[in-house]
């Protein structure tokens, strides 16, 4: 059923985490782009500094996941996304101010610290999902809050680059505070006032909330395979994360330059792929999207290491962009479905440093094994990754219902 038939975005709860996710993607996409340009002409492409950007915008996902997803699930959800929107906004005028006065180093300052408040802000939507939308409705709105990322990971890229070449950095900033001041004004007007009944700021230990948390999800079969999941899909992905530009001149025998339309493309594929899970939300059971999606990237990925042929190769990109929302939905579907409440922050906060820290080992690791292997090689290689995944998965494939395991 589509979401505006089934009366999905009535729902005030969705209008707000969309919107505000609109608003959000627009300001980080601004940012992330524009300090990149920024550091590059400032450094002079110095690899370093341009690394640390990186650093700066995945960094916090491993400090600070566990502890923001323990926070999330203590404060209450709107609070706590409305003070990490507007604290956003505050620090990226502050970098404004410094910016001005010449200290152009502080733009690192403005991702970190926006990034670390996203550890806190991130797991508390779920939470207001999970709270407020009802369970047949959760993959729909999943999907929704996909194909959100899903459009920007296509027009994210040109926006942030025509903001710093028209406005330069500073015009570029001070849109991205703008943007995070509209976030938090999204949630402020929009989400109810009011959590339901259950929701409770609670004073016990953060450290032995944090030990609960870990104790619940190892209690949780399907989580605890979702894990492992996580940990070989992060694996494959890491590891022909920066293979890309070989590809092109290797295997297509191109310009480094003729990366971008693979990247295109596979943009493309994802927001195929997020209109195609939308109209499937309601037939189709979340671990089976989740297993039908990383069968299709596995495919997609082999192919991609295989082809000598521009053409092959494009479609390759095309099937792997289209099964990432799969992939996406099926496993923010099975996290809400599988966990009650008051754990959805730890939960998250868990297995997200999973797939981030496996891809990051395998990114650090992949120019070296380039040295030995070949390209084939290593995209067969993440294929394989990405088919052992999909085996975790398979214990609960057949069951129509995965979420009736969460205790009441």
């Amino acid at each position: 059923m589509h979401p505006f038939r089934s009366g999905l975005l009535a729902n005030r709860v969705v209008q707000a985490i969309i919107l505000s996710e609109v608003f959000l993607q627009i300001g980080i996409w601004i940012r992330n782009f524009a300090v990149l340009l920024y550091v590059v002409e400032m450094t002079g492409e110095d690899p370093f500094a341009v690394s640390m950007v990186s650093v700066a915008e995945y960094g916090p996902i491993f400090l600070f996941s566990f502890i923001g997803g323990t926070f999330a699930d203590r404060w209450r959800p709107k609070k706590t996304m409305i003070w990490c929107e507007l604290l956003s906004a505050l620090s990226v005028f502050a970098v404004l101010f410094t910016l001005m006065t010449g200290s152009w180093q502080t733009v690192f300052f403005s991702m970190l610290f926006s990034a670390i408040l996203s550890q806190f802000s991130q797991p508390s939507g779920l939470k207001l999902f999970k709270l407020h939308v009802p369970a047949e409705q959760v993959q729909e709105g999943m999907t929704l809050y996909q194909t959100v990322f899903s459009v920007f990971m296509v027009f994210g890229p040109i926006l942030g680059t025509l903001a710093y070449q028209k406005l330069s950095i500073y015009g570029a900033i001070a849109i991205t505070g703008v943007a995070f001041l509209l976030s938090a004004a999204a949630l402020l007007v929009l989400l109810p006032e009011k959590d339901p009944d259950q929701v409770r700021e609670t004073q016990t230990s953060v450290l032995r909330e944090m030990k609960e948390g870990i104790q619940y999800l190892l209690s949780k079969q399907v989580l605890t395979l979702m894990g492992a999941c996580f940990l070989a899909a992060g694996l494959a992905m890491g590891l022909i994360q920066p293979l890309g530009v070989f590809l092109v001149t290797e295997r297509l025998g191109l310009a480094k330059e003729s990366l971008q339309w693979l990247l295109t493309v596979y943009g493309i594929g994802m927001m195929l792929g997020g209109g195609l899970s939308l109209t499937m939300a309601r037939r189709v059971a979340p671990q089976k999207l989740l297993v039908v999606g990383m069968f299709a990237n596995a495919v997609g990925i082999v192919a991609t290491g295989l082809s000598t042929s521009l053409g092959l190769t494009l479609a390759a990109q095309l099937l792997s962009g289209m099964s990432l929302p799969s992939i996406s939905i099926g496993i923010n579907t099975m996290i809400m479905q599988n966990t009650e409440s008051q754990f959805v922050g730890r939960v998250n906060g868990i297995l997200n440093p999973l797939f981030t820290g496996a891809m990051v080992v395998t990114m650090g690791m992949s120019g070296v094994l380039k040295n030995y292997f070949s390209l084939v090689t290593l995209y067969q290689a993440s294929g394989i990754l990405m088919f052992i995944g999909i085996l975790f998965i398979l214990p609960v494939y057949r069951r129509s219902a995965i979420g009736e395991e969460v205790e009441a």
